[in-house]
């Protein structure tokens, strides 16, 4: 039986080439280095542009990686899609490849809907994947989904599905909000991932399991150094407010988003422009946006320790 997933997830950035297609081997690449970095692997996330993708692409993204060699009980997929049978393709996809886990947003096209609406939505993802391996974390980022999750909500899925509704991922960015569930959910081995390392050391004090944060495509190393450490009294709050310094650099809104922000910032330590596109609607960062981000990343002594090179990924790619 697959064990939980906790600890720090990466929602992966996903690389395009020059036609907008997903560039397979860039992707594969990052997933291995964040893999080594001691990061899970929350692809097709809000960061990895995945609603800018088909179903059928997310689904070859994930053949590709396990075919690969990356263990797929280190990821956990974004299958939710404002289509039910979208989202059960996806999931039962992930599912069959022994993913750890799915993260799943609700139906997010239309707004104000009913909590009896959204109870049906997951009730029946459940019901027609029907594989007792399911674990699905449910994705709350009312920011850009507005749809929500509520506490009330989570109560009547785990009395429904206790065994296949085991956590969250809450992208609020109110830590009050965060702690409601904690409280409530916690003590009953309800998972819950907070979706800015902002906010990890409260998390795992509070009986939190981690975080699924952009950033951790960046800096996922430190990420992790705080999670393992967080009872470490003051040392753990000093790392807490060196990862802050970070966070507010990708998400300035000097940017145009942060996943360009981020993007960038992979193009400029692995010297390689190719990461820097992102598909329409967002946009790239400007040569002088790209030049501001370097000086401020260097100013504050950034850095992505073994991110490699163009060159040592080729003498890779070369080896039997």
């Amino acid at each position: 039986m697959t064990q939980r997933i906790r600890g720090v997830l990466a929602p992966v950035v996903t690389p395009f080439k020059a036609d907008l297609s997903p560039d397979r081997q860039r992707f594969v690449r990052h997933c291995q280095w964040l893999l080594s970095q001691d990061c899970g692997l929350a692809v097709f996330g809000t960061n990895s542009e995945a609603n800018s993708m088909a179903a059928g692409e997310r689904s070859t993204l994930l053949d590709v990686l396990v075919a690969a060699g990356l263990d797929p009980s280190r990821m956990m997929p974004g299958t939710g899609c404002c289509s039910i049978t979208e989202t059960v393709e996806l999931t039962a996809h992930a599912v069959k490849h022994g993913c750890a886990g799915v993260l799943m947003l609700p139906p997010f096209y239309y707004k104000e809907v009913s909590e009896e609406g959204l109870y049906r939505y997951f009730s029946e993802v459940v019901q027609r994947v029907g594989d007792t391996r399911l674990k699905t974390y449910l994705y709350h980022i009312p920011p850009v989904a507005i749809v929500g999750v509520t506490p009330k909500l989570v109560e009547r899925l785990l009395n429904a599905y206790p065994n296949a509704i085991v956590g969250m991922k809450d992208s609020s960015g109110d830590w009050n909000n965060t702690k409601t569930f904690l409280d409530a959910f916690a003590k009953d081995d309800f998972d819950v991932f907070v979706g800015s390392e902002s906010f990890l050391l409260a998390n795992m004090r509070h009986g939190g399991v981690g975080t699924i944060s952009a950033t951790a495509n960046v800096d996922p190393a430190a990420i992790h150094k705080l999670y393992r450490e967080w009872n470490t009294a003051d040392e753990a709050d000093q790392q807490q407010s060196k990862l802050n310094v970070v966070r507010e650099v990708f998400s300035s809104r000097k940017f145009p988003s942060m996943i360009a922000a981020l993007k960038q910032a992979i193009a400029i330590y692995e010297n390689d422009p190719e990461w820097t596109r992102v598909r329409p609607p967002l946009v790239e960062l400007t040569t002088e946006q790209a030049k501001l981000l370097a000086a401020e990343l260097e100013a504050i002594g950034f850095a992505m320790p073994g991110i490699g090179t163009k060159a040592e990924w080729s003498e890779r790619d070369e080896r039997p």
